[in-house]
């Protein structure tokens, strides 16, 4: 296969919220868009948050969430855009202060100084996200270029329910000029 017969790679980045048990969504979406996939979980998401071994399946390749030693192979391609959904208020803040701690984080800082387009799906609660730290992360992740979905709180809506969690929305983010 030549460099032009490719696929774009987007790097699914997925947070520890419950709502992240719907990411094959988003896969699913992205693979029917012409994308390959390849997922990095914050540490916290891979203790249940979604079923890992499904998305691997689905995939064909393993999740990550630690660091590779020098010696290890990348198991990615370099990414073509990144998409993070669900992202948490932890993951944001830490992101727009450049607290990289995590490969999850430490990605989303890398493609951000390479200019590769980011879409995010905040998940965060209306508490945690009038926090004034919040607040300025979103400013300054803007101001870096990244692009935001609509906030999700996954507060029922009046008769009940939860409002669905908008996965193919991120892939939109990423087309828009």
């Amino acid at each position: 296969m030549t460099e032009q017969d490719r696929k774009p790679f987007l790097y699914v980045v997925v947070c520890a919220a419950g709502i992240a048990v719907g990411v094959s969504k988003l896969i699913t979406a992205a693979q029917e868009r012409g994308w390959e996939v390849g997922v990095i979980a914050t540490p916290v998401a891979m203790g249940g948050f979604f079923d890992t071994t499904a998305v691997e399946a689905q995939t064909g390749r393993p999740i990550r969430s630690a660091w590779r030693s020098p010696a290890d192979p990348r198991p990615f391609p370099p990414p073509d855009a990144v998409v993070v959904a669900p992202a948490t208020f932890n993951t944001v803040n830490k992101w727009a202060a450049g607290l990289a701690d995590t490969l999850a984080v430490g990605t989303l800082c890398e493609a951000a100084g390479l200019g590769v387009p980011i879409a995010v799906l905040p998940c965060v609660a209306d508490a945690l996200a009038a926090h004034p730290a919040y607040r300025d992360s979103l400013i300054r992740l803007r101001g870096m270029g990244v692009r935001f979905g609509e906030p999700y709180s996954g507060m029922p809506e009046e008769g009940g329910g939860r409002p669905e969690f908008p996965w193919e929305s991120a892939l939109d983010l990423l087309e828009r000029p």
